[in-house]
């Protein structure tokens, strides 16, 4: 079964449910809302290139996506909505942005809050990093929800593993649902590290990439394809097989790859060929052990991050590897296709950008596949009742 198809299906009338998607990015959150029945009717994401790619997915007659900033859209344009969902940036108080704690895009959750009185959805769905509950801006937050601007819901906070919900990766995220009706729940887990009674086991990335060719065209230009969209010019749409290509690795990059097993990385470049150690790694027998590192078929990805295209970011060296036949295997790093696939996007999505913006928009957004078990697990609370979107 096509791992993006485990999901469970629930009969919701495409057109009953709406969802406004702020900090959209590239989509990942809307598609899973929208695999679900949702009809999105507001996302504003201030990247030209995500919100093209947002565009070409979801809304090609531009009549509800705003390439802007968040606050300088007018309270008065937001439209009601069911569910409001989206991800403020979360540089400032994440271990990789070393906890900028007076990072000005932290306070961008206050826009969010703002959307959220505007539009008055039954419920609301932030998505943001496992430290987030740590943070100054997760206390703020909590006291809207307790005594200020949010007072009219509770809210349920977790760090979900997208694992859990099917996606062949293990990437862990807060989610927080805010609800009218009550105190929320959350979705529960349908795969698990094992199979069980009420879990299938975790994707793996031999079911993610099945039917994917190992032969990866060589890094080049993408194709001449451009769009008129957002007062610029943007490259693409481009399909996902047109971002199947590689890196053009020198001849030293391709003989570390070779020595590197599945689940092994730079220590075992040391131990295997030393010679080929650059002195940064010689001089530092200890630390993570993902650099440089190989995936493994028979369990998921890592967290695929907006730089999975460089191998010295982390386990990205694609799986296949036999040690006793060396021309069986794929010496090079994940492709875009392979990471967008990774992050459960769909064969027949599009992309805008150029590779790095692409690569972005891959690393930061929502796996579709988890989203889609948050809008399913929301509709189920919305369906037998009429929606807002239906009683104005």
């Amino acid at each position: 079964m096509d791992f993006r198809q485990t999901a469970m299906v629930i009969d919701v009338p495409r057109q009953d449910l709406t969802v406004i998607d702020l900090f959209a990015g590239c989509g990942g959150m809307t598609q899973g809302f929208v695999d679900a029945g949702f009809t999105p009717v507001m996302a504003i994401e201030m990247n030209p290139h995500a919100a093209a790619t947002y565009a070409a997915n979801f809304d090609p007659d531009l009549t509800h996506t705003l390439c802007a900033d968040i606050s300088e859209v007018a309270t008065a344009d937001i439209p009601a909505a069911d569910v409001v969902i989206g991800g403020p940036p979360c540089q400032g108080f994440s271990a990789l942005g070393r906890q900028k704690k007076d990072d000005p895009r932290n306070k961008l959750w206050m826009e969010y809050v703002r959307v959220v009185r505007a539009a008055q959805p039954e419920f609301f769905v932030i998505e943001n990093v496992d430290r987030f509950m740590a943070s100054g801006e997760f206390e703020l937050l909590s006291h809207e929800v307790d005594k200020g601007l949010l007072k009219d819901y509770e809210i349920r906070t977790a760090v979900l593993n997208a694992a859990d919900y099917g996606a062949p990766q293990r990437r862990k995220r807060t989610i927080v649902i805010g609800s009218r009706r009550g105190q929320p729940t959350m979705p529960n887990p349908t795969h698990g590290r094992k199979a069980t009674l009420d879990r299938a086991p975790w994707t793996t990335l031999a079911t993610a990439l099945d039917g994917i060719p190992f032969r990866a065209r060589s890094s080049g230009p993408l194709p001449s394809n451009d769009m008129n969209i957002f007062d610029q010019k943007i490259a693409g749409p481009f399909t996902m097989e047109e971002l199947h290509f590689g890196r053009n690795a020198t001849q030293l990059s391709r003989d570390r790859y070779e020595v590197i097993p599945p689940g092994g990385g730079r220590f075992d470049l040391g131990r295997e060929r030393p010679d080929l150690l650059p002195p940064c790694w010689r001089n530092k027998p200890t630390g993570t052990s993902d650099v440089m590192g190989r995936l493994e078929w028979d369990k998921p990805s890592v967290t695929i991050r907006t730089e999975f295209f460089k191998p010295e970011k982390g386990r990205y060296l694609h799986p296949q590897w036999e040690q006793a036949r060396r021309s069986e295997q794929v010496n090079r790093v994940i492709t875009h296709r392979e990471a967008a696939t990774i992050q459960t996007f769909p064969d027949h999505f599009l992309w805008c950008g150029t590779k790095t913006e692409i690569a972005r928009q891959i690393g930061n957004a929502v796996p579709p596949v988890l989203a889609r078990a948050l809008a399913e697990h929301i509709a189920n609370e919305l369906v037998g009742t009429i929606p807002k979107s239906l009683s104005a």
